[in-house]
């Protein structure tokens, strides 16, 4: 049970990670806000589509644009760093600046603030649950490419948030706080636009880590039979497409619900990630504690310290959001988790009423051969001495089918109805 709910935890993530990230892109520019919905479901069917054509061809689409969101981020950086030593940014709010908060500094609100931090780190678990995707060896690659990640995440995050409090960026309503810093630092010209294209791609691939992932996540639970067998079927172009097609359908029904609101719907994706998190750390403790590897201590300390942070996090979330919808995720996940033992318990009733038709022995195994003939020819022949020798010597069954009354069996009446049917065991 606690992996199925890390399992129903994952899958919710998944969903609302797409709607976040597409729902996103129209932030950037507030002109396009009025048309949010439409953009962000078109933003599916590419995210869709590519996928589609498998995963060696979704990710060279989307290399691109990582490699080009990680250097205007650290041009960004560099050139704000140097900007500031010389003296030169100059800020200017927009209008639509949000009020300063009210409530006074304590133990809960610096919780709620990591938590509401710890939601700008998520993603980390995409790699961790895509090893198998990796090229040999596996393992190894995937540690590599954690590490890196964790370099360039901590880094970027770090830079702009020092640059933030430095030129005292403030939270707007209809424009990002990145979005305010590059035109700070850039201006408002061609590099700043650079760095809006390039949020809105990294934004997409963030979108894509779901479409990458949940189908590989839904494929183990069909082989599993926790949910329906299809789920673990590749298309022609070796992608799990029932996988694919099931988070596009959800995802856009969720963004046409909520009317693509990210503020709506993040308090829905931070309850499912970091419960997942915490299940698959204190799962890694357990591991450690059964299996006594080396350094297993050291590794078993880790992770509960892990479990403890998200833990953590997850309750603090839980309950500030409750009422802002983070009741429907806490709901769901039950539900969920039930809704997998059904189906394994519907496979298992399969599985166990199913009787044989023939014997498992096959000296059980007594074949009858049926020939139709026309006449006794020689075509004929051949066909019950083939026949005789398929049912080892026995139980070949000659059969005609005649509608002449010319063609009646022997010793009929003349006007007695012709038989339409006529057999006899061929000895």
């Amino acid at each position: 049970m606690p992996g199925l709910t890390a399992a129903a935890a994952l899958l919710i993530d998944y969903v609302l990670t797409a709607c976040v990230s597409v729902a996103a892109i129209t932030s950037l520019v507030p002109e396009l806000l009025p048309y949010t919905v439409v953009l962000a479901i078109a933003a599916v069917v590419f995210i869709t589509l590519a996928n589609l054509r498998g995963i060696r061809d979704a990710g060279t689409i989307f290399a691109v644009p990582t490699y080009l969101f990680v250097g205007t981020m650290f041009l960004l950086i560099g050139v704000g760093l140097v900007r500031l030593v010389s003296g030169g940014i100059t800020y200017m709010p927009p209008e639509s600046v949000k009020p300063a908060g009210t409530e006074a500094l304590g133990l809960f609100l610096i919780l709620s603030a990591f938590a509401q931090g710890c939601s700008a780190m998520t993603g980390v678990e995409a790699i961790s649950n895509g090893v198998p995707a990796f090229k040999a060896p596996e393992s190894p690659n995937a540690r590599t490419t954690t590490v890196w990640m964790g370099v360039l995440l901590g880094s970027m995050f770090l830079g702009m948030s020092y640059l933030v409090a430095r030129v005292g960026v403030l939270p707007a309503e209809d424009e990002t706080v990145l979005s305010q810093l590059g035109r700070a630092v850039f201006g408002a010209g061609p590099l700043w636009w650079l760095l809006q294209i390039a949020t809105a791609l990294i934004l997409v691939l963030a979108a894509n880590t779901s479409f990458a992932d949940l189908p590989r996540l839904a494929s183990i639970l069909g082989r599993d039979r926790f949910l329906p067998r299809f789920f673990q079927l590749r298309g022609g172009r070796l992608a799990f497409t029932a996988g694919i097609t099931a988070l596009a359908l959800l995802s856009s029904v969720l963004l046409v619900i909520f009317q693509s609101s990210v503020d709506l719907m993040i308090p829905l994706f931070a309850v499912g990630v970091f419960a997942s998190f915490t299940l698959s750390q204190a799962g890694m403790v357990v591991h450690w504690r059964k299996e006594h590897g080396p350094n297993w201590r050291r590794s078993a300390v880790i992770n509960g310290f892990g479990a403890v942070a998200t833990g953590t996090v997850t309750l603090v979330i839980a309950v500030t959001k409750f009422a802002h919808g983070a009741w429907l995720v806490v709901l769901l996940i039950p539900l969920l988790a039930t809704l997998f033992w059904a189906i394994r318990r519907h496979y298992t009733r399969l599985e166990t009423a199913r009787q044989p038709e023939l014997p498992l022995d096959p000296a059980g195994v007594h074949a009858r051969v049926v020939v139709p003939v026309a006449d006794l020819g020689m075509p004929a022949r051949q066909a019950l001495a083939l026949a005789r020798a398929l049912a080892g010597g026995r139980n070949a069954t000659a059969v005609h089918v005649t509608e002449s009354a010319a063609s009646r069996p022997s010793g009929s009446a003349p006007n007695a109805r012709p038989a339409p049917v006529a057999t006899s065991n061929w000895r």
